[in-house]
């Protein structure tokens, strides 16, 4: 039998299911715009404000606003930290229910 999985190692900011939608969203570019994100996660704007905050205090998540002719624009980047804790969290996931 292979060794105990333990429980703890799945990072619960990341956990979440409106957090790790943006995560691995964010995995795959360098940044994505709010209205982006928002459309593929199907959030409300206070949802996804909400998590990416989270993710943002965590230092799991960077984010930038502009102004691009005249409107407001807010892009989310996935940070080195950020990059490492989704591995660790894929990894830890991985190990919960391994291959029969």
């Amino acid at each position: 039998m292979s060794e105990a999985f333990d429980i703890g190692r799945i990072d619960e900011v990341i956990h979440g299911r409106m957090r790790l939608g943006i995560m691995a969203t964010l995995s795959g570019v360098e940044a994505v715009d709010f209205n982006t994100l928002k459309a593929r996660l199907q959030a409300t704007d206070g949802n996804l404000s909400v998590h990416l905050r989270k993710l943002e205090e965590a230092g799991f998540v960077e984010l930038a606003k502009t102004i691009e002719g005249r409107k407001p624009v807010t892009r989310a980047r996935m940070t080195a930290a950020g990059r490492r804790a989704f591995i660790d969290y894929l990894d830890a996931m991985a190990r919960l229910a391994p291959p029969a």
